[in-house]
């Protein structure tokens, strides 16, 4: 029995030193395998950081002799073409000529485009660096950064001084800080416009404010972020240089390749250049031009406030109330002046657009499709105050439809806009913008027989709807513009 034992002891011990050697040596293979791929992964962050520094030392060597003096272009104006101070009132219409047989429009109130709601990027793991907060547009955002990326401009601007510049913000840790401008972005659902304003303030912030030093980050951080910034300068200022797919107005700009450069300012500000020195060339992989074209929920903050508006229509009071978004309107404050389609194709966020959709959408229940208009109509005509641009903000401005729902007072493109916006997502009806001397209306394409004013826009017949001729109904034209032929706008 012992001896059993034993041989069974013997044979245990012999299958645990085969074991554990044969344990050891795959640990040793999975070891060297680590190893292997420890090394291989070393060796591509090192090849991708020698690209990174290559191209960076190229692209300063490019900035220490590439810089030429251009003189910028004025930004082009919107219509100069005066607008009335005050608008006519039409005499009060005829009894509707609509049948009751004609069959009720129908009204829907658009649910909101199921999408995540904007929400400050969370921060899993706390990245290294300093902290700062910046306010944008109601919405606390924290980031941290490179202590290194705070540099300071300590002589005149020439092309040496901003050469160097790049070169010690290349020399920091700034991925990090990419990663996390990046985050925001998708989680806040920011258009470009939002991303660059988004950087300003941090840049700003890091910068202490300080213009020239916050201009030269911006330019780092959007070029890094693949966007075709540039910057120019002159004696005392640094400019930030952006092109748009889409034409920006009463912006100063120079013009490289076929394609615009628009000096930007990001607090609403217009800037008077004169002769500036910069460079045509783009950073390597920086190819985003900005799109301007405006979300549903970009800047948004969830910050509302009310408004409360009232009008008259076929002998009855009707009162609604307003609800906007102070993030937006901030927002709006700051963007440039675009043709009037970006406007009129632009969406309105869901804190402004379904409860004023609903409210209206009750009222007009029953009503025909010429009822339904000419209540609209009403509603915009007579709710809302008229002033032009000039009288109220001291140049043309044109307004988005929160915007138009915010201020005191509002012209004829922007209630153009806000009324065109009401007949598409409500009754589901085509509308265009028209364009006159100084004057902006629209016109709605009916499904059932409508006379008076009308134009012919690719083989369908629109008729004239203007939402600043007070109490003039659906087919009638302004008095002073029944001799032009306007220029439809569509979006």
């Amino acid at each position: 029995m012992m001896k059993i034992i034993n041989t069974a002891l013997v044979s245990m011990c012999t299958c645990s030193i085969i074991f554990f050697a044969t344990q050891g040596s795959a640990n040793s293979e999975f070891q060297q395998w680590m190893q292997q791929q420890s090394q291989g992964v070393s060796a591509q962050k090192k090849e991708f950081q020698e690209y990174k520094d290559k191209r960076d030392k190229e692209f300063t060597a490019f900035l220490k002799s590439q810089w030429k003096p251009v003189d910028i272009v004025k930004g082009e104006v919107l219509d100069e073409a005066p607008k009335p101070d005050v608008m006519p009132v039409a005499e009060p219409p005829p009894a509707p000529t609509v049948t009751p047989a004609i069959k009720p429009v129908v009204i829907s109130v658009p649910q909101p485009t199921p999408v995540k709601q904007p929400e400050t990027a969370p921060q899993a793991v706390v990245p290294s660096g300093r902290p700062v907060d910046i306010d944008f547009f109601g919405r606390q955002v924290r980031f941290y950064y490179d202590a290194s990326l705070n540099q300071r401009l300590n002589s005149r601007i020439n092309k040496d001084t901003v050469s160097d510049y790049w070169s010690a913000l290349s020399r920091s840790e700034y991925q990090d800080l990419l990663k996390q401008l990046d985050e925001q972005k998708s989680s806040l659902q920011l258009n470009d416009w939002a991303y660059a304003s988004l950087i300003h303030k941090l840049a700003m912030a890091i910068d202490n404010n300080r213009r020239n030093e916050s201009a030269l980050l911006s330019w780092f951080l959007l070029a890094k972020s693949g966007y075709k910034a540039r910057i120019a300068f002159d004696n005392s200022t640094i400019y930030l240089l952006i092109p748009s797919k889409q034409a920006m107005f009463e912006i100063s700009y120079f013009t490289f390749s076929g394609k615009r450069y628009y000096a930007v300012e990001f607090e609403g500000n217009k800037q008077k250049l004169g002769q500036v020195y910069t460079y045509d060339g783009e950073y390597p992989d920086a190819n985003k031009e900005f799109d301007m074209q405006v979300t549903s929920v970009v800047a948004s903050n969830d910050k509302d406030a009310r408004r409360h508006l009232s009008f008259d229509f076929e002998g009855k009071r009707y009162n609604i109330d307003v609800t906007y978004d102070r993030g937006r309107v901030k927002f709006f404050g700051t963007y440039p002046q675009l043709n009037l389609d970006m406007y009129f194709g632009s969406d309105v966020y869901k804190v402004t657009a379904t409860p004023l959709q609903k409210q209206l959408a009750v009222h007009m229940k029953g009503m025909s499709e010429q009822q339904a208009v000419n209540f609209l109509l009403r509603f915009v005509q007579t709710s809302l105050k008229y002033q032009t641009d000039e009288q109220q903000f001291g140049e043309e401005n044109y307004l988005f439809p929160e915007e138009t729902l915010f201020y005191p007072y509002s012209d004829c493109e922007d209630r153009a806009v806000l009324f065109a916006w009401l007949v598409r997502s409500l009754l589901g009806m085509q509308v265009v913008g028209l364009d006159y001397p100084g004057h902006v209306a629209a016109a709605v394409h009916f499904n059932e027989t409508v006379s008076g004013d009308s134009v012919d826009y690719q083989g369908k017949r629109y008729v004239v709807t203007d939402p600043t001729y007070i109490n003039a109904s659906a087919g009638m034209t302004m008095p002073d513009f029944k001799n032009f032929r306007p220029t439809v706008i569509n979006y």
